[in-house]
């Protein structure tokens, strides 16, 4: 078995109505590109898919009630954290702060569906 070379792409969840929010909230708020969902994956829930530097997300449409309550997470790691908390901010969202890690600023933040979001800066 060989060894893992990355995380290529993280898929989280939102609601099967929630692809416009999700357009809203990672490429408006957060300023993450989009790209265009294979063809060949038509008919399968998929609501977006972002670029996140080298690697990607993807927002599935599925009905999850736990959603807002779960600690599962995704962490970005980001150039600037205090801007990043300013944008989710300003879109009327509330980050909160988490126990600190020595040389790993970072915060959380719930997206619109309610998938726990961490950010991070390695010092």
């Amino acid at each position: 078995m060989g060894v893992a070379r990355r995380i290529q792409h993280v898929s989280i969840t939102a609601p099967l109505d929630g692809a416009e929010t999700a357009r809203q909230f990672y490429s408006g708020v957060l300023g993450f590109r989009e790209k265009p969902v294979p063809e060949t994956l038509a008919g399968l829930d998929i609501l977006a898919w972002f670029e996140v530097g080298p690697d990607e997300l993807h927002v599935v449409g599925q009905d999850e009630p736990g959603r807002g309550s779960s600690r599962r997470h995704v962490c970005f790691e980001v150039e600037d954290l205090h801007a990043v908390r300013a944008a989710l901010e300003r879109a009327g969202y509330a980050p909160y702060d988490a126990a600190p890690i020595p040389g790993r600023p970072r915060f959380f933040c719930r997206d619109p569906f309610g998938n726990l979001l961490e950010f991070m800066v390695f010092e």
